[in-house]
């Protein structure tokens, strides 16, 4: 799926009580494509060559109960879920569907660009800045059966992956902006009661909208910022503030908990300030604060690092809380990297008021 990573920290269990808890956050991501600011009108197109004959241009057993198909078809469909999804965002200021399928009189398919002068006409009229051009689709469907004879069912599962190009082109360029190339998977799995199995197909009327909606979404994250959610880890135990922060937590009050781990921190106990030191970090992280967030973590990590030393003589855990900080301190540099290049992204957003 995308190129933005996100490792999430496991749930150490370091005795018979509960020592961390998850919760999710989530926060603004870019996209991989930077707009010029003064980019607001945009049409979506379908340029993917006609396929020929039937639908389906693969359709096999792989195995005795299961079925795989690849599938160009519903095009149209797709590029107009396309179209709803990027206007759903509201990044730009209009979005437009061209309803013509660019390559529909093709006899031959062929991967073909738009030429400079099929943008420029298509531009003009419009009257938009640049368009969205669907390139390239392909459905891949696997359909497995299993039946379960020690209690007389059926087990179904459908595993549909979807392989997408969207090519974005501006006015008077002869190549492309840029070109977004994307896949993701969806699945359903059901249980038929009795001996009688109807089957899950990928022309089933409720499970190909649920795939053209799905479709149509997979290239939005490319191109347009949007929400991300992961899960964070923070210390629950080890000293009365730490409890106590964690009954402000459960509350929202993530201020309050603030002040109790900074009281925390204050300890003698190595462990404690590493505890609170961690806490801290997530906390500054959830305000946007990632700087903070990642000199918390550092403390954490090498609060860790001695910890770890000191107990060289006994058993390692096979992993150990400072890789585990490293980790976290990895992905909130990401997010520090990802921050500029955000901002550029949603300037647009700022100027409409």
């Amino acid at each position: 799926m995308k190129v933005f990573t996100s490792v999430i920290i496991p749930i150490i269990l370091l005795t018979s009580c509960r020592t961390m808890e998850s919760f999710p956050i989530d926060y603004m991501v870019p996209a991989s494509v930077t707009f010029p600011s003064q980019l607001r009108r945009v049409a979506i197109v379908n340029n993917v060559s006609k396929s020929p004959g039937d639908n389906f241009l693969i359709s096999k057993k792989t195995t005795s109960n299961e079925k795989e198909k690849i599938t160009f078809g519903n095009v149209a469909l797709v590029t107009e879920s396309f179209a709803k999804h990027i206007a759903a965002t509201n990044y730009f200021d209009e979005v437009l569907i061209c309803d013509s399928a660019l390559r529909a009189y093709d006899t031959i398919p062929r991967k073909s660009i738009l030429s400079k002068k099929e943008v420029n006409e298509l531009t003009d009229n419009f009257n938009v800045d640049a368009l969205f051009s669907l390139e390239n689709l392909q459905i891949k469907s696997v359909n497995a059966v299993e039946y379960i004879p020690d209690i007389q069912n059926h087990y179904e599962t459908l595993d549909v992956t979807v392989y997408t190009t969207v090519s974005v082109y501006l006015p008077q360029r002869s190549t492309p902006m840029a070109t977004i190339t994307a896949s993701d998977s969806i699945f359903w799995a059901r249980i038929k009661y009795g001996w009688v199995l109807s089957t899950l197909a990928i022309f089933d009327e409720q499970i190909m909208k649920e795939v053209i909606d799905f479709t149509g979404s997979i290239p939005v994250k490319y191109l347009i910022p949007g929400w991300k959610t992961v899960d964070r880890y923070i210390y629950i135990n080890g000293s009365t503030e730490m409890r106590d922060a964690t009954v402000c937590v459960h509350k929202n009050e993530w201020d309050k908990a603030y002040e109790l781990w900074k009281q925390a921190n204050l300890s003698k106990k190595k462990k404690l300030q590493m505890y609170s030191a961690l806490n801290i970090a997530v906390y500054h992280e959830i305000n946007d604060n990632i700087e903070e967030a990642i000199t918390w973590a550092t403390k954490a990590k090498e609060l860790a690092q001695r910890i770890e030393k000191a107990k060289e003589s006994f058993p390692q855990e096979k992993v150990t809380n400072s890789f585990l900080f490293s980790v976290y301190i990895d992905n909130l540099k990401i997010r520090k990297a990802d921050l500029s290049i955000l901002n550029a992204q949603m300037q647009r957003l700022k100027e409409d008021f």
